[in-house]
């Protein structure tokens, strides 16, 4: 998969350096999909377990005024006017010193680039917890704008048990992250379904005289607490619902399924069975609640990174807002688990991360996960040059 006119930046390239810096150099328009998991503004230092594979690796997850620069203030000012409004409330409820306040502007900057980084046809998912969440949604409407929301996805961390204590605890147990989900414009890919094959053989359990496989108990009457709808009380064939709430499809689309073979009605005639075919099954939809998929522990991808992501998240992110050969990006990769999900699903991807650590551990997950050879995989330190203009940007502008 090489690399595409429009961009600047080769596939498998992992920098290590301040994410704005290189955020700057990247040609507009060219990223396909974009995750980040920034810091939560927890207000404390992380660092990764003793004898593991990422021991060495820290952040702090601490916000200072002193940490954000003028230009970052002027520049949010006068590029996106509704995030400064946004801040400047923030910093009048909290304090020019507040937290909140250095984090969204921290945040925003890098929001901003990425905004114009991201095709028309892109999605970008940030990953937050309550810490911040209502917040970064309000700034992620002032810059990807409040009609490009798609979802706020819920992901529970465990089994809906709270964290244990000697002490009574003042709150409910915390046990999810938020996933705010946004895209660039209408125009956006978007897979909704998931096939997971053990799922599929236990849903479609019957089969056909051809040796069709497939499920019954789909509902074919309206529930009768669903109310009166006059226009589906018909009768079809013998058959009707002997409540006011009718039929689930109109006459002509009931009997477009009957000669599909999708509705059967019994030899004596008595019964009526709605089927699904596995032949015409998309896969499983999924909402926004992702119960489904277990916190990293002691799995063999664990790395010992102190806020690893499990790689069945990002697979799933992937597989739902990208195809075969597109460009993903993460701002702060870590561990790498987005890089290792890319390359597992035959994308492209780009990995920033401020500290070398993750790119050694990149190089382990690749030999241990992947088939990617470690001669493939670009390591930069030096902030990109954009091909797509002529003029020289100033200082973490984002035009």
């Amino acid at each position: 998969m090489g690399r595409k006119m429009q961009d600047n930046i080769n596939n498998r390239t992992i920098f290590c350096r301040d994410n704005i810096d290189i955020l700057q150099g990247i040609n507009s328009d060219s990223i396909d999909l974009i995750y980040l998991d920034p810091p939560f503004n927890k207000n404390k230092v992380f660092t990764a377990i003793s004898g593991s594979a990422a021991e060495g690796a820290e952040f702090a997850d601490i916000f200072r005024f002193a940490d954000i620069k003028k230009q970052w203030l002027a520049t949010i000012k006068e590029k996106q006017p509704k995030a400064s409004i946004l801040l400047n409330a923030v910093k009048t409820i909290s304090g020019k010193h507040s937290y909140h306040f250095c984090y969204l502007a921290y945040m925003a900057i890098r929001l901003m680039a990425c905004y114009r980084i991201l095709k028309q046809t892109g999605s970008i998912y940030l990953h937050c917890d309550s810490t911040m969440s209502h917040y970064l949604k309000l700034l992620m409407d002032c810059i990807f704008g409040e009609e490009n929301f798609c979802n706020d996805i819920i992901w529970q961390r465990n089994d809906k048990r709270g964290k244990g204590s000697q002490f009574k605890s003042k709150k409910f147990g915390n046990n999810t992250d938020n996933i705010l989900f946004y895209s660039k414009s209408d125009k956006y890919h978007l897979q909704t379904t998931l096939w997971d094959e053990t799922h599929i053989a236990q849903k479609f359990d019957k089969s056909d005289e051809k040796g069709r496989l497939y499920y019954t108990g789909i509902p074919i009457f309206c529930a009768k607490n669903m109310g009166a709808r006059p226009n589906l009380c018909y009768q079809w064939r013998g058959f009707e619902n002997p409540h006011p709430s009718g039929w689930r499809l109109s006459k002509a689309r009931i009997e477009e399924e009957y000669q599909k073979g999708n509705i059967i009605i019994s030899n004596d005639g008595k019964k009526i069975e709605r089927r699904k075919y596995l032949d015409d099954y998309d896969g499983e939809p999924i909402d926004n609640h992702w119960t489904d998929i277990a916190r990293i522990s002691t799995s063999t991808e664990a790395t010992g990174y102190p806020t690893q992501k499990p790689l069945a998240l990002l697979e799933r992110i992937i597989k739902a807002s990208s195809n075969e050969g597109d460009m993903v990006l993460d701002p702060f990769c870590g561990s790498a688990t987005s890089c290792v999900a890319a390359e597992k699903l035959n994308r492209q991807w780009i990995g920033i991360d401020i500290s070398a650590k993750s790119y050694e551990l990149l190089q382990l997950r690749l030999q241990t996960e992947t088939d990617c050879a470690l001669s493939d995989v670009n390591y930069q330190s030096t902030p990109p040059k954009r091909t797509d203009i002529n003029t020289t940007i100033e200082a973490y502008g984002v035009s």
